[in-house]
């Protein structure tokens, strides 16, 4: 994931234009009757094709409550929407996971404050003991934003 130079926070993903056909094409071959949309089940075999896994029932539910109740399922437009948060989420765990792996320098499954600490030196050099140990115990503190 890339962060803005301010706060830290997390920019929005851009797709690639390889991506987007991609998606666009697995909308089509999912919409076999060409109606324009996708039913329930044509949605989850998209997800399927696109991510590896069937949506969960709740899943499906949450995405079908959120498209326009003037229309028979997902539009295309909605769909690449939706898409392109599933991937940006991806893209973000991934992300999370890899830095993880890069202060989990002993491949335990967890980080210590010591792993933390030496994490936080070699990235954040200037960074008070204090807190460092306040971001280890989770008391919010964005030491990027002095909140």
């Amino acid at each position: 994931m890339f962060f803005s130079q301010a706060g830290a926070r997390p920019r929005r993903w851009e797709a690639s234009q390889s991506e987007h056909k991609k998606w666009v094409e697995v909308f089509k071959a999912c919409d076999e009757e060409n109606k324009g949309y996708l039913s329930r089940e044509d949605f989850k075999v998209a997800v399927v094709m696109l991510f590896g896994y069937k949506p969960s029932k709740i899943e499906a539910d949450s995405v079908m409550s959120s498209v326009d109740p003037n229309t028979s399922g997902i539009l295309l437009k909605e769909f690449l929407d939706i898409v392109r948060k599933k991937n940006e989420a991806q893209v973000y765990r991934n992300e999370i996971r890899h830095i993880f792996t890069a202060f989990d320098r002993h491949y335990r499954g967890y980080l210590t404050l010591e792993d933390f600490k030496k994490a936080f030196k070699q990235v954040a050099p200037k960074l008070s003991e204090r807190i460092i140990l306040e971001v280890f115990r989770g008391h919010g503190f964005d030491p990027w934003s002095g909140n």
